[in-house]
């Protein structure tokens, strides 16, 4: 099929600035609900047009179709469920017809809802039909049981403004406003790339050859919404970009910037790119290998096969209205000094290639990155978020039963660091944060995650910051522990060290009498009496502490930082 843009206007969410003012004075008597980063991401696109035909969050009739079989009730093709999750307190105090305001989280109005529908949803069903598989493993569906609200909020939205972006403003641009440019420019054929990850020279030459195939122009389209943790930062990552830009011919290529939450979910991910480009004005949309996959599931088998998402896009991008390009591997031919299609490649040559894992150790490891693999201006952008290991922060997370061993070993290993210098050294233990930072809490369920959340962001900053924390608490639940790693890893290593002395072993040691008033019930939910400890599975290190001096603990502690190329040896 011959695809050429259709570049009218497509329908916006907003009203007009007058009736905005107007709202924004009625909205201030509303309840509010305080959107969470994703929730803007989706308002963000549900306003602009970008999620077109959605009128606004899904009713459970319209979710319900999308997550059995991809379509609206009507029968519209739509892949991923946007939904508002709120807590249940929240839910309780909303009638079925009433108007919501809906905040940004700074308190700014940017939409009301009317309030149609209100359920609670089968998460796990959710998972299954629409990530494949009921599996934390993957981000989204940890995302779906352990971040988001119990009760999903349906209804159309009225937008009074977008939310405010201070980053890259002349780069962001809704879908009436690419549309408006492409039909300045006299575009009509418009091939766009959907990227979360730096540009590489094999990037530059597979759209290179994309758009020269289809006989279109480029829109290079990176997320600068969510996308999967431990992902290189938009910051960096469109500067990256933009350094790539000047090696296209002129005139022929263009970026904007898109704020999606990413889903992470493959083959149904690339459907929704796919209705989100056509909605922004393109013709043809890139495909990648295993595109929008998460990586491995529990099993350690990849959660998506490496081309189901090109299949179920093939299946219907006439209805999409969007032509698939196929996403070439492309490797270096040696010998030619160029790029080639690996099913290209000319016989006996000498293929060179470097994989995402090999280049993250490269930066990790400050060692060379060639250029024919990537631009300098790209490596040089890279080296700057991302020292090489040695120079950068990171976080040794303690867990254990209480009287285990964990301060004491974590005090060690703090002298220890501080006498090879070189980075501020900082131990989050558990009293002295009790003391300083928590000490309105008490000792529920509830309030032990809380402690733990706010080390975690303590942890986080320092090593955001390129210090070392040292943490030391008790932390039983694993997905508390998890939560903490994905927030720290964002910004440096993270490992985990379970101090395994068995429970009967804490409680003969018992310096601080607790066990003792825990047996006789004096203190209620307590770790390893009465209150359940998940074992962590896969610790970067365990110790034992029974029979084994401190100092060799620590001593434990520091050759793993060292294997992990974290301290120099």
């Amino acid at each position: 099929m011959t695809m050429l843009s259709n570049l009218a206007p497509i329908p916006e969410l907003y009203v007009s600035y007058e009736s905005a003012q107007k709202l924004k004075l009625e909205a201030a008597d509303l309840l509010s609900h305080d959107l969470t980063p994703r929730q803007i991401c989706d308002l963000e696109l549900l306003m602009n047009g970008g999620f077109h035909p959605l009128k606004g969050f899904l009713s459970e009739a319209d979710y319900d179709g999308v997550v059995d079989n991809m379509r609206l009730s009507d029968g519209t093709l739509w892949p991923m469920p946007i939904t508002l999750d709120v807590k249940e307190e929240f839910a309780d105090r909303i009638e079925i017809g009433q108007d919501i305001a809906l905040r940004d989280q700074e308190g700014v109005i940017l939409a009301t809802m009317t309030v149609t529908d209100k359920w609670v949803p089968n998460k796990a069903r959710e998972a299954e039909k629409v990530f494949g598989a009921d599996d934390v493993a993957h981000p989204a569906v940890n995302y779906l049981h352990h971040t988001a609200g119990k009760v999903y909020l349906g209804g159309p939205v009225t937008g009074i403004q977008q939310p405010v972006h201070y980053d890259f403003r002349a780069r962001r641009d809704t879908p009436n406003e690419l549309r408006a440019y492409f039909r300045k420019l006299g575009w009509r054929r418009i091939v766009a790339f959907q990227t979360r990850n730096p540009l590489h020279r094999a990037h530059q030459e597979l759209t290179f050859r994309a758009a020269k195939e289809a006989q279109a122009n480029l829109l290079i389209h990176p997320v600068v919404g969510m996308t999967k943790p431990g992902d290189v930062d938009h910051f960096t990552r469109v500067r990256c970009y933009e350094a790539v830009l000047d090696k296209y011919p002129a005139a022929t290529t263009t970026m904007s910037l898109l704020n999606l939450a990413m889903r992470m979910a493959g083959p149904r991910e690339a459907v929704w790119h796919g209705l989100i480009r056509k909605n922004h004005g393109c013709t043809h949309f890139i495909v990648g290998r295993d595109h929008a996959g998460p990586g491995k599931n529990s099993q350690g088998q990849d959660f998506y096969g490496p081309y189901d998402a090109q299949d179920l896009f093939k299946k219907y991008q006439d209805e999409i209205g969007l032509e698939m390009v196929d996403f070439k591997h492309m490797v270096f031919v040696q010998e030619r000094a160029q790029y080639y299609p690996v099913s290209e490649v000319p016989e006996g040559s000498t293929v060179l290639d470097i994989s995402g894992t090999e280049l993250r150790r490269r930066l990790r490891e400050g060692l060379e990155i060639p250029e024919w693999f990537s631009f300098p201006e790209v490596v040089k952008e890279l080296r700057r978020t991302s020292p090489p290991r040695s120079k950068q922060g990171f976080t040794v997370f303690f867990t254990g039963f209480s009287g285990s061993g964990k301060s004491t070993i974590a005090n060690a290993l703090m002298v220890k660091l501080m006498e090879m210098g070189g980075r501020p050294v900082t131990l989050l233990d558990g009293d002295i944060v009790r003391k300083n930072l928590s000490s309105e809490l008490g000792f529920s369920k509830e309030h032990r995650d809380l402690n733990i959340r706010r080390i975690g962001y303590v942890a986080s900053e320092i090593t955001k910051n390129g210090g070392i924390a040292i943490c030391a608490p008790i932390a039983p639940y694993a997905t508390t522990r998890r939560a903490v790693r994905e927030e720290i890893e964002q910004y440096g290593a993270f490992c985990e060290v379970h101090v395994a002395t068995s429970i009967e072993e804490c409680e003969r040691r018992d310096r601080k009498g607790l066990y003792k008033l825990a047996r006789e019930g004096k203190i209620k939910e307590f770790t390893g009496i009465s209150d359940p400890y998940d074992v962590p599975e896969n610790p970067e290190l365990r110790v034992e502490t029974e029979n084994v001096d401190v100092d060799n603990c620590a001593h434990q502690v520091l050759l793993m930082l060292e294997s992990m190329g974290l301290i120099a040896g």
